[in-house]
């Protein structure tokens, strides 16, 4: 049974770029949404999610949930060194769906399971509502229960008190309504160790069509503490220049937990990529993943993807930047990042 958030003391989470002891992702299999929905042929995207999987398993051993229906599609396309786990799911979002791993001094790894309802109810899942708590049982560790609704794509956090998030994502009405920052803000200390959270706009209106509604993994994400990649665009007559010139603002005026200002690199999207006859697609750079001693770069088979890969290479030195191609997953408004969640090492290291 999860446990209620108010028995948690001295929980942190830690950064993305610790030690993992696992790759978590979801496998997908539900064709309607894909292929009606998107309007991308599933097969593809399946070919996209094992890609992106076997490439992190050259670094660290991938767990793949795999609804029963479709494991004979995961066990063709994904490589030895991934461990299929059939578990019932509606879809294939990990990030969002998937536990949030905590840590405790004394009482090792432990899991969050936020109350997942699908973006503000966008598609059915009753049963992703409790994957979390369903991984969490299959590794034996502990589950923490909280009525705030949230997905792991919506948060970064740097390890040291810091969590970075989006008012149109947790304040939107279809999430928490009657929930404030001030909740928030004490469930997010006493689950995930926050000292500071700050609050970006992300996409107050909604200019992007993102189903999420502006999760911060497409904003930005931490490259060390106090040091930020920033989604940027060279098109600066877009809609969405508005929404990352606003973003960018908050950043700059705010300071983290340490109080530190911070560093922000921009990573220009991949505009060129993006299908115009797409609903939705993923063009940020920024929803990289960390893997051990490597970074998994979306990428997209255009010139851009070099640009990207060399700012990310400045700013991991030591680690070696993987690109993946994955434009049928980002028909469905996706990258890397939120198709993956990082399971810590236990004892923590780096």
């Amino acid at each position: 049974m999860p446990r209620n958030e108010n028995n948690n003391n001295a929980w942190m989470m830690p950064a993305e770029w610790v030690t993992h002891a696992a790759t978590w992702m979801v496998w997908p299999h539900n064709q309607a949404l894909w292929e009606s929905g998107w309007r991308v042929t599933l097969p593809l995207v399946q070919e996209d999610f094992a890609r992106v999987a076997n490439a992190i398993a050259r670094f660290e051993p991938v767990k793949m949930v795999v609804d029963p229906s479709a494991l004979a599609s995961a066990k063709a396309l994904c490589g030895p060194n991934i461990e299929l786990i059939p578990l019932a799911v509606n879809d294939s979002w990990c990030r969002d769906s998937g536990p949030s791993f905590v840590c405790h001094p004394q009482q090792g790894l432990a899991g969050v399971s936020w109350r997942f309802n699908a973006w503000g109810g966008k598609s059915a899942h009753e049963l992703d509502e409790s994957l979390a708590r369903r991984a969490l049982n299959h590794l034996g560790l502990e589950c923490f229960g909280t009525p705030l609704s949230n997905e792991g794509g919506a948060i970064h956090v740097d390890g040291e008190g810091t969590l970075i998030t989006t008012e149109s994502v947790l304040l939107n009405p279809n999430r928490n309504p009657g929930i404030g920052k001030v909740e928030m803000e004490e469930i997010f200390s006493r689950l995930l160790g926050v000292k500071k959270t700050i609050w970006l706009p992300g996409d107050p209106d909604y200019v992007t069509g993102d189903m999420t509604d502006g999760h911060v993994d497409g904003v930005c994400a931490f490259a060390r503490p106090g040091v930020l990649l920033v989604d940027a665009t060279h098109d600066q007559s877009s809609v969405y220049a508005e929404v990352v010139r606003e973003n960018r603002r908050a950043l700059e005026l705010a300071t983290d937990a340490q109080g530190r200002k911070f560093e922000l690199i921009e990573l220009f999207e991949a505009s060129e990529a993006v299908d115009s006859e797409a609903e939705v697609f993923c063009a940020s750079y920024t929803n990289f993943y960390i893997a051990n001693g490597a970074i998994i770069m979306p990428a997209y088979g255009i010139e851009a993807d070099e640009a990207a890969a060399k700012v990310l290479a400045q700013a991991f030195p030591g680690r070696e930047v993987v690109p993946v191609r994955i434009n049928h997953l980002a028909h469905g408004g996706g990258g890397v990042h939120c198709i993956t969640q990082q399971q810590p090492a236990w004892p923590v290291e780096g």
